[in-house]
């Protein structure tokens, strides 16, 4: 009796870590790298972006509006997890339609050269739904990229710009 209570207690405990280490990855925690990790030009994306909002617009594609609904992402900072999954955490405010809220996101970035990019397929953001997918480039004072969600879909674009 007192060892199968033994190994149930130890269950309990590892279903409670599990648990917690799940919530933690939902949520967007997780260790950051260690900056001396950090080639240059993750160096240089992750300082860049630090208290920055992006400015511009999105399109709905079969919606005749062509020239993009207002957007803005106020982005307090980019941090790399650790990790070779080349994951980064951004801790963002989203605001959009009855939605207005911030927390941190989880994406991978992958690089094409010295330009970084939001890679996401089938990606759930804790509150707003899943199947959300996005490729969406950082180039110098730029953003643009491509967005779906569920059935819809459509262009992104707009600048960066810092909020000090």
């Amino acid at each position: 009796m007192r060892a199968s209570l033994m190994v149930g207690g130890a269950v309990v405990v590892l279903l409670v870590g599990f648990g917690f280490g799940w919530i933690v990855a939902a949520t967007g925690g997780g260790r950051e790298a260690d900056p001396a990790s950090l080639t240059d030009l993750e160096r240089d994306f992750a300082e860049r972006m630090q208290n920055v909002a992006l400015e511009g617009f999105f399109t709905i594609e079969g919606r005749e509006r062509r020239d993009g609904n207002p957007e803005l992402y106020e982005i307090e900072r980019v941090t790399k997890l650790e990790g070779d999954e080349g994951l980064w955490r951004f801790d963002v405010h989203l605001a959009y339609g009855s939605v207005d809220v911030t927390l941190p996101v989880v994406v991978p970035i992958v690089w094409a050269d010295d330009t970084p990019m939001v890679a996401i397929t089938d990606f759930e953001i804790p509150g707003l739904g899943d199947e959300f997918g996005a490729r969406v480039v950082f180039y110098d004072e730029r953003y643009a990229g491509t967005w779906d969600h569920g059935p819809y879909g459509g262009l992104m674009y707009g600048t960066i710009r810092s909020m000090d």
